[in-house]
Formats: structure tokens, C-alpha cells, sequence
């Protein structure tokens, strides 16, 4: 039985976004800020940055993503829907029904996380 994954997180939880990222680890603070930066391009200018569940997300009226850290990647959490949407370029990553994992040790695909965030923007505004 697979043991499950824990954040890179200790209790308590942050506060702020700076207050997660001032508690993560290398190299996983490393990738984490280059997802952070590809989700900032692509969402609302009015979007803040709000700690939801323990993690990062950035909101607009409401959560368009999650975004964390853990021990041997960093995982995306842009609903199930756009999930669903973006399956076939998901292939070689782990999924779940709201969750993209990205090993750490791997380039980011920025072009295709900034592809599903701003699907998540439509389907948040719509």
C-alpha cells in the first residue's frame, strides 16, 4: 500500500502566502515560485493571493486555484472539470479527480499550466 504524500508544510498552518513559501523547502520552494509566477500571468489583475485549505490560491470573487508544495512535487488544483479537459497533455503526469502533480526534479510546463489556469478563469467567470 502506497503511503500517503504529506505537504512540505509543518503545523500550524501559514498565515500568508509568504509565510508558505518562507516554510518550504528546497528545491520544491524553487518550482513552486515558477508556478506561482506562470498562474499571476494569466489571472485577473484584481486576483489576490489567499491561503485556502492550508495552501496557496489565488482568488477572484472566488478560488480560481490552488497551488502546493510537497516532497517530491508540486501540485496543481485547478478542478476537476478543467482536469477533465486537459486530460490528453496531462499523460505524463500524475492526476486525480481535482489535482496535477509535477515532479520537482522535472521543467514545469509552464506553457500548459497557463493553458489551465486560464481555462479555470473562464469557467470561474462564466
Amino acid at each position: 500500500m502506497k503511503k500517503k504524500e504529506s505537504s512540505t508544510q509543518s503545523n500550524p498552518s501559514p498565515k500568508t502566502v509568504d509565510d508558505y513559501f518562507a516554510i518550504t523547502p528546497e528545491p520544491a520552494r524553487t518550482v513552486l515560485e515558477k508556478m506561482r509566477a506562470a498562474i499571476r500571468s494569466v489571472v485577473p489583475r484584481e486576483s489576490t493571493e489567499v491561503i485556502s485549505y492550508g495552501i496557496p490560491a489565488f482568488k477572484h470573487k472566488t478560488v480560481l486555484v490552488w497551488y502546493a508544495a510537497f516532497a517530491n512535487h508540486c501540485s496543481l488544483f485547478p478542478t476537476a472539470s478543467v482536469i477533465e479537459t486537459f486530460k490528453d497533455e496531462l499523460e505524463a503526469f500524475t492526476i486525480s479527480k481535482g489535482t496535477i502533480q509535477f515532479p520537482i526534479n522535472k521543467p514545469l510546463p509552464i506553457a500548459l499550466i497557463k493553458k489551465i489556469v486560464k481555462l479555470r478563469v473562464q469557467n470561474a467567470q462564466s
